[in-house]
């Protein structure tokens, strides 16, 4: 069973960066297609952005498109979320999640790690 650690989240300003990493404990990290979702207060969990096994492929919800960037390290068992120019409507707990098969919108991710927060303040 894979697990994952999440960090990197906490408070910025509208505009700014933040990345965030997931670090995974399978050794064959490379076997798992890994993506980014959200959930923000009173709201359903959402899809962000994810990729595949070798990071080939990446695929991102249309809110996020051409701000964030997923990336992974399979060197490191590491996954990426470059977050940029961030607004007020990204606030949310963020998770990272594994599967076999590619992540997207429709698709429940097998393993999830805990959460980070995420704050943009305006």
């Amino acid at each position: 069973q894979v697990q994952l650690v999440e960090y990197g989240g906490g408070l910025v300003l509208a505009g700014g960066s933040l990345r965030l990493s997931c670090a995974a404990s399978e050794r064959t990290f490379s076997s798992y297609a890994m993506g980014w979702f959200r959930q923000a207060p009173g709201k359903e969990r959402e899809f962000v952005a994810s990729i595949s096994w070798k990071g080939g492929m990446t695929y991102y919800a249309e809110s996020v498109k051409g701000r964030f960037t997923i990336s992974r390290d399979n060197a490191s068992n590491t996954v990426y979320l470059q977050m940029n120019s961030l607004k007020p409507e990204d606030t949310a707990v963020y998770y990272c999640a594994a599967d076999h098969g590619l992540l997207h919108p429709g698709r429940k991710p097998d393993y999830w790690g805990q959460g980070t927060q995420v704050t943009v303040s305006s």
